[in-house]
C-alpha cells in the first residue's frame, strides 16, 4: 500500500527522484556512494571510471570524498576519471578553468595517479579539436564506459554544456554556449564580456551510455529546471529532459530544488492532504488563480474540479474557508509597518506598541535597503520611529574601474583648486592607471582600487538614507570582514562578523529588525548576511532581555518576490511613494544602466523593484483585495 501511494504521489515524475533535507546531506548521500563503487571495485582488482562535473553542485561532494580519503582511507588509486567539459580557448592554470577547479576541489588532495585525469584541452588550435573529441571518446570507450556520471544542470536545462538544441545521441564536440549560461558565469569571469563563447562538452550520448548517472541540483534557483527536466515532455529545448529515456538515472536533489514538483508544490493533486492553515491558505490562493476567480467567488464546483474535493469535505463548507482564507489575507494589509499606536493589534501583522519603534533595516550590498523595501524605509521615517540602516558589506566588488578613475580625477582637481599638493594622489593614480590597462579578468584590485570602489558605494547608501529621511548618525557601515577578499568569492563567516553585528544590536536595541530574505540573489551575499544576524540575534537572546520584544522581517524584491500565500505585511504605496522609492534608488548612480553583475534581469534596479511591487499589489487586486499601485511584502522570521 505504501508503495502504492508513493507512485500515485510521484505519477507526474518521469524519472527517480530522491529529495534530501539539504545539500549538504545530499552531497554525503553521494560521495558515499562513489566511495562504495570505489571500494567494490579495488575488491574486484579493476578500475571505477567515473564522470565529474565542475560548478558550485558538486563541491561538497568532492570535500566529503576528500575527508574520506583522509580520514577513512579511500584510495584513488584504482579510479579513472573524464570531466564532462571545459570552456575554450582556456588555459589550464586560469583561475576559471575547471583544470584548476578540480586540482584545488579534488585531485590535490588525493592520492589519484595525474595520468588517470582526463579534463578537455582548452588550449588546442581549432583545427585539433575535432581530432581531440574523438580521442576523448575512444578512450572512454576502451575502458568499457562510464561506470558513474555526476552531472548538475544549468538554468538553460543544460547537462555538461549541452545547451538546448543539443541532440540525444551527440558526441563530445565544441559548442557555442547559451547568453544565460554566459551570464550565470559572469561574476566568476569579471564580466560577461570575458565570459568564452564555447566549450568543449561531453555529448548528451556520451553521458547517456554511462551505467549509473546521478544529477544533483540545490537551492530554489533550480526548482523550475527541475520540474521541467523531471515532470516536461523530452524536447531537444532542455537537454536535462533525454534523461527520463535512462533506466540507469536519478535525479538527488535538496528540498528547494524540488520545490516545484507536484507532490511539493500542490500536493493536493496527487494525493490526500494534512489540510493545516498554511497549505489551506496556499491552496485556495492557487484555485483563485488556477480558475482565474476573486477568493470570495470561488464554488464547490471549483474545488471539487481541481483536485480539493477533500478540502471542501474535511474543512467546508467552501464559502466558510472563502472567508477565512479572505480575511486572513486582507489583515496582512497595512500602512504602518512599525505598527498602529493605540490601534487594536489583534489581527495587525505589528504591535501597536512602543508606539515609537527602535528600526533596523540591515542592508546586504549597500542599496538593498531602498531597492527591496524603500518604500516602507521611508514609511518607517515618516511615522516617526528611531529608524536605523545598517550596510553590511562595502559592495566594493560592483563599480567599474572607469568610475574609480574618474572619481579620483574629481578629487585631485578639488585638492588643486584648494591650492593642496596632489603630487601623491597624481601617483596613485597613475598606479591605478597602468595597473587597469594590464588587468586579467578577475584580477584582484589593488588596495588603494577597493578603497575607492568602497567610497563610491559608502557615498550612494548616505545620499539614498539621507533622501529617506534617516539622521546621520543613524547610517552605519559594517564593512564584514567575510566579505573584502578583493574577489567574488567570498571568505566563510568569522566570528568577527559575528561579533561586529552583535555590538551593532546591543547599541540599537531594536524592537524591529528588517533583513533580507532574499536567498535567490545570485552572489549568496543576502543568505550569508542572514545567517549572521539570526546567528547573532540567537546568542544575545541567552543574556539580554530586550531581544524577546524584537521581532525580525524579511524582505525581498532585488531578486524575486516571496509568493502570496508566504506573505504576514504588505505595506501598500501610493504612486507618489513609488516615485520617491524610485528617487532614493536613483542615489546609487555605480548601479544604474548597467551594473557590472546584473544577474540575468536586464532590466535596472529600479525597474525590477517597481515592476515586483506592482505585481504583488495586482496579485492582491486579484485575490478580492483592494486595489493598489504598489506593495512591498514581508515575512516574519521565528529565531
Amino acid at each position: 500500500m505504501a508503495r502504492l501511494n508513493l507512485l500515485e504521489e510521484t505519477r507526474y515524475e518521469k524519472l527517480p527522484v530522491t529529495v534530501y533535507s539539504d545539500q549538504k546531506a545530499a552531497s554525503v548521500a553521494v560521495a558515499q556512494r562513489i566511495a562504495a563503487l570505489i571500494r567494490n571495485k579495488q575488491e574486484a582488482g579493476q578500475h571505477a571510471v567515473l564522470g565529474l562535473a565542475t560548478g558550485v553542485t558538486p563541491i561538497r561532494v568532492y570535500a566529503e570524498l576528500v575527508r574520506l580519503h583522509k580520514e577513512e582511507g579511500l584510495s584513488f588509486k584504482n579510479v579513472i576519471t573524464f570531466n564532462l567539459d571545459e570552456y575554450y580557448p582556456m588555459k589550464p592554470d586560469a583561475d576559471q578553468s575547471y583544470v584548476t577547479f578540480m586540482n584545488e576541489n579534488l585531485f590535490d588532495h588525493i592520492d589519484i595517479e595525474k595520468a588517470n585525469v582526463h579534463i578537455p584541452d582548452g588550449t588546442l588550435a581549432a583545427d585539433d579539436v575535432a581530432a581531440f573529441c574523438l580521442e576523448y571518446e575512444r578512450q572512454i570507450e576502451e575502458l568499457g564506459g562510464l561506470d558513474l556520471q555526476i552531472l548538475g544542470i544549468g538554468r538553460t536545462g543544460h547537462i555538461g554544456f549541452n545547451e538546448p538544441g543539443s541532440a540525444p545521441n551527440s558526441g563530445t564536440r565544441l559548442v557555442t554556449l547559451d547568453d544565460l549560461t554566459r551570464r550565470d558565469a559572469a561574476r566568476d569571469f569579471g564580466g560577461k564580456q570575458n565570459v568564452p563563447t564555447k566549450a568543449i562538452t561531453m555529448g548528451v550520448g556520451t553521458i547517456f551510455k554511462a551505467r549509473e548517472i546521478i544529477l544533483m541540483a540545490w537551492s530554489a534557483k533550480k526548482a523550475p529546471i527541475i520540474r521541467q527536466a523531471v515532470e516536461g515532455e523530452i524536447s531537444s529545448e532542455v537537454p536535462a529532459t533525454f534523461l527520463q529515456l535512462s533506466e540507469n538515472v536519478e535525479f538527488v536533489l535538496d528540498v528547494d530544488a524540488a520545490s516545484q514538483l507536484t507532490r511539493f508544490d500542490t500536493p493536493w493533486l496527487v494525493k490526500d492532504c494534512v489540510w493545516d492553515e498554511r497549505l489551506i491558505k496556499k491552496a485556495v490562493i492557487w484555485l483563485s488563480d488556477a480558475v482565474n476567480k476573486p477568493i470570495l467567488k470561488l464554488e464547490e464546483e471549483d474545488y471539487n474540479n481541481n483536485g480539493m474535493a477533500q478540502l471542501a469535505v474535511d474543512k467546508g463548507p467552501v464559502y466558510q474557508i472563502n472567508i477565512d482564507i479572505f480575511n486572513q489575507i486582507q489583515h496582512t494589509i497595512t500602512g504602518w509597518p512599525g505598527g498602529k499606536p493605540g490601534a487594536d493589534d489583534s489581527q495587525r501583522p505589528e504591535r501597536a506598541e512602543p508606539a515609537r519603534k527602535r528600526s533596523i533595516v540591515f542592508s546586504p550590498h549597500p542599496d538593498d535597503d531602498v531597492i527591496s523595501m524603500g518604500g516602507t524605509f521611508i514609511r518607517l521615517v515618516d511615522q516617526g520611529h528611531d529608524v536605523h540602516v545598517a550596510y553590511q558589506t562595502s559592495g566594493n566588488t560592483a563599480v567599474w574601474d572607469d568610475d574609480v578613475l574618474r572619481f579620483v580625477e574629481f578629487a585631485i582637481d578639488f585638492k588643486e583648486s584648494v591650492g593642496e599638493d596632489v603630487s601623491q594622489m597624481q601617483k596613485t593614480y597613475n598606479d591605478m592607471r597602468q595597473f587597469m590597462i594590464a588587468k586579467l579578468p578577475n584580477q584582484i584590485d589593488t588596495p588603494e582600487i577597493r578603497d575607492v570602489k568602497g567610497f563610491i558605494r559608502k557615498t550612494e547608501a548616505i545620499a539614498g538614507a539621507r533622501y529617506a529621511g534617516v539622521p546621520d548618525s543613524n547610517i552605519h557601515f559594517q564593512a564584514l570582514p567575510f566579505y573584502e577578499t578583493g574577489k567574488t568569492q567570498k571568505n566563510s563567516v568569522g566570528e568577527d562578523d559575528i561579533k561586529l553585528t552583535m555590538e551593532l544590536l546591543q547599541k540599537v536595541k531594536p524592537q524591529q529588525v528588517f533583513t533580507a530574505g532574499d536567498f535567490a540573489d545570485p552572489h549568496g551575499t543576502h543568505v550569508v548576511c542572514f545567517n549572521i544576524i539570526i546567528e547573532s540575534l540567537r546568542r544575545l537572546r541567552e543574556t539580554e532581555d530586550w531581544v524577546k520584544d524584537c521581532w525580525v522581517w524579511m524582505y525581498r524584491g532585488a531578486w524575486q518576490e516571496f509568493p502570496t500565500y508566504e506573505i504576514e505585511m504588505a505595506v501598500p504605496l501610493s504612486p507618489a511613494e513609488v516615485i520617491r522609492k524610485r528617487n532614493a534608488i536613483f542615489k546609487h548612480q555605480s548601479q544604474k544602466d548597467r551594473p557590472v553583475f546584473p544577474g540575468d534581469d536586464a532590466r535596472e534596479f529600479w525597474v525590477r523593484a517597481e515592476d515586483r511591487n506592482r505585481e504583488t499589489a495586482q496579485a492582491y487586486d486579484h485575490l478580492g483585495m483592494a486595489e493598489y499601485a504598489a506593495m512591498e511584502a514581508f515575512v516574519r522570521y521565528h529565531y
